[in-house]
């Protein structure tokens, strides 16, 4: 039997998409008009929820940590815009959390290219010596 779509992935799913919306119409700082929302993962008494973002050019959390640190003052202010447009007895308090698994994919994809240049090359080093 599948399982079904619980509350706490609704909720999340729901935070993804109007933080997003609130974040590039609402904010007025420049630090996060290259943010993105990936995920939103939320406690399962939907009193906490960490939101997870990613920064166009960044891709550790020490160089995003100063729109870390911009998301997560202006939480508050977030959270009351999220409040007013859900129906939702209680909105979950938000921490933002950079998405370090956005860069640690770059990484990897460019390792993975050089290791099949590198078979590549290995493989017509072997053709010519045949």
């Amino acid at each position: 039997m599948a399982k079904e779509y619980s509350r706490t992935e609704r909720v999340g799913d729901m935070l993804q998409r109007e933080l997003a919306i609130l974040i590039q119409n609402e904010m007025r700082d420049p630090r996060v008009s290259m943010v993105n929302i990936t995920a939103a993962q939320v406690s399962r008494d939907l009193s906490h929820a960490r939101i997870f973002f990613t920064v166009l050019g960044s891709d550790s959390a020490d160089e995003a940590k100063p729109v870390t640190d911009v998301l997560n003052k202006a939480s508050g202010f977030l959270r009351a815009h999220v409040a007013k447009g859900s129906t939702m007895r209680t909105v979950p308090s938000l921490r933002f959390v950079f998405d370090e698994s956005v860069g640690r994919g770059r990484h990897l994809e460019g390792l993975i290219k050089e290791a099949k240049a590198a078979d590549a090359l290995f493989d017509r080093d072997d053709d010519s010596e045949e």
